[in-house]
């Protein structure tokens, strides 16, 4: 092998190892942004209209049919305000007005006592409300915090994400969120 070729080889190996690295980055970064749910294979016992999170994998599945769900990328609680738990969705609300809890005004005093609904909202444009919990499914203009567990306990979602959802789920609809 001359000097020269093995020159092009290793430039060959360093464009295959980057490239694949700005290939990774360049997906992971299409994957929150924008719209991003995919229908995927979906081995389930829960019946379609279930609602399936999985904190740990920052996901939430909409089964549609034996196994098939549309699967979203959220956001989820922070360290101390994880909940798991089955129970029900009791309401939906378009462009919901959002009342802080008292324990969230006392940790952040700058907070206002309501906020009625729209773009400044942090329940961004719609919220499924989860029975017998102060937990909603909701809507968020801040897509960063997709992926990442940053809020109070509630599932975020992308805003066009959660229209989507809305649409599709009925009111009763099981929801069971694990850790």
């Amino acid at each position: 092998m001359t000097m020269a070729s093995s020159a092009a080889s290793a430039q060959q190996r360093q464009a295959d190892v980057f490239g694949g690295i700005g290939r990774f980055f360049e997906e992971l970064g299409n994957a929150f942004s924008g719209s991003s749910r995919r229908t995927v294979s979906f081995d389930t016992k829960y019946a379609p209209n279930s609602i399936i999170v999985s904190t740990r994998q920052r996901a939430l599945y909409f089964v549609t049919q034996r196994g098939r769900a549309l699967r979203y990328p959220v956001g989820v609680g922070r360290q101390g305000f994880q909940w798991s738990g089955v129970s029900h969705i009791s309401r939906k609300a378009k462009w919901p007005g959002w009342t802080p809890p008292a324990a969230m005004r006392k940790r952040q005093p700058y907070l206002p006592k309501y906020m009625p609904g729209g773009p400044g909202n942090p329940l961004g444009a719609r919220a499924l409300y989860i029975s017998g919990t102060l937990y909603r499914i909701h809507g968020t203009s801040e897509a960063r915090t997709i992926g990442r567990a940053v809020s109070s306990g509630c599932i975020r979602m992308l805003n066009d994400d959660v229209i989507d959802l809305y649409q599709r789920v009925p009111i009763g609809a099981k929801v069971y969120v694990y850790q």
